[in-house]
């Protein structure tokens, strides 16, 4: 009897761990479910649209006012500017001689 005992209380231990996983298992997924649906809120929603729009014209704002600077300075100073042009080209094929493998030799 002692034996039948220890069975059923070895199987009672069993169901109550096999519970308890589940239990864990089903926090975990509903925690996962809660999350998905915050973040997907987030993105979702006009706050989100009117982040991504103000953000999208001050890239196009500061884009323009770069762009018309470097053609006032290229106005200016022409000659400057294809000093600069030609230097930075000039170090781009440096660098590029000088990192090449020797593969493709």
């Amino acid at each position: 009897m002692s034996t039948r005992r220890n069975i059923e209380r070895s199987m009672d231990e069993l169901g109550d761990r096999a519970r308890h996983c589940a239990d864990d298992a089903n926090a975990t997924a509903r925690d996962w479910i809660a999350r998905g649906r915050r973040a997907a809120g987030r993105f979702d929603g006009e706050g989100y649209q009117r982040r991504l729009a103000r953000a999208a014209e001050d890239f196009v704002d500061e884009t323009n006012y770069r762009y018309r600077r470097l053609k006032r300075q290229v106005n200016r100073h022409p000659v400057a500017t294809a000093t600069i042009v030609a230097g930075a080209i000039g170090a781009f094929l440096l660098l590029r001689r000088a990192l090449r493998s020797s593969d493709e030799e």
